[in-house]
């Protein structure tokens, strides 16, 4: 007896073991190819909203952030769990794009295990399973949702998304023997949809893919067959009224999420986009997603829109669509998996297959991240089992699955490459793209930023050709124009962008700017004010308001705006040391010397910062400590005139006259014209030769 017993646990334990290495090789397959992408930079198409220029996410954990993140509709969208996690990363990782990266990689890997274990554990095949795993871990249309750092809500909801159907999974098992820990499983399974929900309100299909796990391969309907393990036949009513927490959960986000979008501009006018094409282009994007998921070649970061989509070509993708459908319901019977992935594939998408159209794109290959897996599940478990059991099919169906892995895997690295910077992005966009105004903005942008202002302008200029009323490259082609010594040409644009977009804080901001440099403050007080009357929270007016209003001596009202600009972003060095010098102004020096030293924490090679936190400290009679401040301010920029004369006056106040003396004589070599320090050295040379002679006398000098 003991010998079945132990030939049982030697069979469960290598199970074991082969459940975890291929775990382990599914985690390295996914580092081999996308670890490359912990190096690469923040890109300039929506990064700075998720975190390089967003200073709540760059603030880290905090209270206030927490707030914000529940309560925000920032970047069109409600997903406070994404806000949280680039938070997070900020926190343990610094503001730099290494983190961020590193973590998308990390989620990425635990949803290819996660899959993996979760087709294992609903249908026993181990094998296909891990094929499954592999070409959603290694697809190159996945490098988009992998690479790109705003893409976060992807790879965290999907996390999320996995959990709710492996604990979903094992709420069957539990129910299927009424045993009393089920309840556990289904409540844990709707804890994890709203977190998914809370991640990316895509998520709301998944009562979708409930249902068809359902049918296979849970086998809980009266027309289903019943997976391996499986006798749990349910009545549909029960089976529906099990989702409805989850349907319910799904409408709430549907509403918050197009409250979010509407109030972001972000969805496109019935005027603009009308219901025909946006049929049209729906119907051929089935078929292209479907296309590329087979031979993924082409891909782009954005695929615009086209102008005109034909009648013909529409018709055909939608006859298409229902013979594959037709095919799917018919085989059904003997090979439930097609249905089940072929309605995975056709449910997940219609969130954002653009019926209802977010953005200028006609498709995104992020939005297959989790539609793909039903493809993937026709696919693997198409291959019949007579095959996997004869020795000679066996090994070349096992060759050709490692085969269509391997150019997976050398297909999404490569694609992964073109994301390690803006310009390479935007450039290869355009290689395989055509018309394609949002590559030459963003690469015009990239190029601006770069200094390139003129190769800007040009970029900017297709963007004009192609999106005539496109505020945002009339605002940034002003800019550009700026920069050239071309203001005239600039301020048209400008005025242009104001034409398309009355509201546009950015441009009021831009002028501002442009009026303080013409020396017009009154001007630039005002088209400051107008910026933060569109955008209150808008950091940077806030900031260069203050600097004008304190020096027009208005420094209460410079005060409020510097508190503004540090309760957005607290890491602000300039405000927190702008906001100091005007507390100084006050009399108020204990408040003045704490921001000077948050700045200096902030941003420690600021030798302006080192300086003005020196007078405070020496005005309150702290001189060791000014001193240290000085030489740092020194030692980061030798030729500072106004740091070699404090220094020389906080020494003396020590007396150590000699040095002080040193001090105001470089201070004059820099600036001859310095009456003040003249007036120093002159003093404490007297004041040396006093006491060399022997009179005792310290005026001061």
């Amino acid at each position: 007896m003991a010998a079945p017993q132990s030939t049982e646990r030697a069979t469960r334990l290598n199970g074991k073991h082969t459940t975890l290495g291929v775990c382990v090789l599914l985690v390295l397959a996914v580092l081999l190819v996308f670890g490359q992408t912990v190096q690469y930079q923040f890109l300039n198409y929506d990064d700075d909203q998720y975190f390089s220029a967003n200073p709540r996410v760059q603030a880290g954990l905090t209270w206030s952030g927490l707030t914000w993140a529940f309560q925000t509709m920032y970047a069109a969208n409600w997903h406070p769990l994404t806000w949280l996690s680039l938070m997070l990363d900020a926190k343990l990782f610094g503001t730099g794009p290494a983190g961020p990266h590193l973590t998308n990689v990390l989620l990425h890997a635990a949803n290819t295990v996660l899959l993996f274990l979760l087709l294992t554990r609903l249908t026993g095949a181990l094998w296909r399973s891990a094929l499954v795993a592999g070409l959603f871990g290694l697809h190159p249309l996945h490098v988009e949702s992998v690479a790109w750092i705003s893409e976060r809500k992807d790879v965290l909801s999907a996390l999320f998304g996995f959990l709710t159907l492996l604990m979903y999974a094992r709420y069957v098992e539990k129910s299927g023997v009424h045993n009393p820990k089920s309840r556990v499983f289904y409540g844990l399974a709707l804890l994890f949809f709203a977190l998914g929900l809370m991640s990316k309100p895509m998520l709301v299909t998944l009562p979708i893919v409930l249902l068809l796990l359902d049918y296979w391969p849970l086998g809980r309907t009266r027309w289903a067959k019943l997976a391996p393990g499986m006798n749990v036949e349910t009545s549909l009513n029960q089976l529906l009224k099990e989702k409805l927490p989850f349907v319910a959960l799904a409408a709430v986000v549907c509403v918050v999420t197009c409250l979010a979008q509407r109030g972001g501009d972000t969805v496109v006018p019935l005027a603009n986009l009308p219901p025909g094409m946006r049929i049209a282009n729906s119907l051929l994007s089935y078929m292209r997603y479907l296309s590329k998921a087979f031979w993924p070649r082409g891909l782009a970061v954005f695929y615009p829109m086209p102008v005109t989509l034909p009648a013909a070509a529409a018709v055909g993708a939608g006859i298409g669509l229902l013979g594959l459908t037709a095919a799917a319901i018919w085989r059904a019977p003997r090979e439930p998996w097609l249905a089940t992935g072929w309605f995975w594939y056709l449910g997940t998408l219609v969130p954002v297959i653009g019926l209802v159209q977010v953005g200028g794109q006609s498709m995104a290959d992020r939005y297959t991240y989790l539609p793909f897996i039903g493809l993937f599940i026709m696919l693997c478990w198409s291959v019949p089992r007579s095959v996997l059991d004869r020795g000679t099919f066996k090994i070349i169906t096992c060759l050709a699955a490692g085969a269509a892995l391997a150019v997976c895997a050398v297909r999404a690295r490569i694609q992964a490459g073109y994301w390690k910077d803006s310009e390479t992005l935007f450039r290869n966009a355009l290689s395989v793209t055509q018309d394609n105004w949002l590559a030459h903005y963003n690469l015009g942008i990239a190029l601006q930023r770069a200094g390139k202002y003129e190769d800007a302008v040009g970029q900017y200029g297709q963007v004009i050709r192609l999106k005539p009323n496109y505020p945002g490259a009339h605002y940034n082609l002003a800019v550009a124009l700026t920069q050239l010594g071309r203001a005239r040409e600039a301020m048209e644009h400008w005025e242009q962008a104001l034409r398309i977009k009355p509201d546009y804080a950015e441009v009021y901001y831009n002028l501002g700017i442009a009026s303080t440099r013409a020396g017009k403050p009154d001007d630039a007080i005002g088209q400051y004010e107008q910026a933060l009357r569109i955008k209150p929270d808008y950091v940077d007016a806030n900031y260069s308001l203050g600097l004008l209003l304190a020096a027009r001596g208005r420094f209460a009202d410079a005060i409020e705006h510097f508190q503004k600009a540090l309760e957005i972003n607290p890491a602000f060095a300039e405000a927190h040391n702008s906001f100091g010098n005007v507390l100084v102004q006050q009399g108020r020096p204990m408040e003045a010397i704490q921001h000077f030293q948050k700045a200096v924490e902030i941003k420690p090679d600021a030798p302006d910062t080192h300086n003005n936190l020196g007078n405070a400290l020496a005005d309150q009679g702290r001189y060791p400590e000014a001193i240290a401040h000085y030489r740092r301010a020194l030692q980061i920029k030798p030729d500072f005139a106004e740091a070699h004369y404090n220094l020389g006056n906080a020494l003396a106040m020590q007396g150590q006259y000699p040095e002080a003396i040193e001090h105001f004589q470089r201070a004059l070599q820099i600036k001859p014209d310095d009456a003040q320090a003249r007036r120093s050295l002159d003093a404490a040379l007297a004041l040396l030769n006093q006491l060399t002679n022997g009179t005792g006398n310290r005026p001061n000098p």
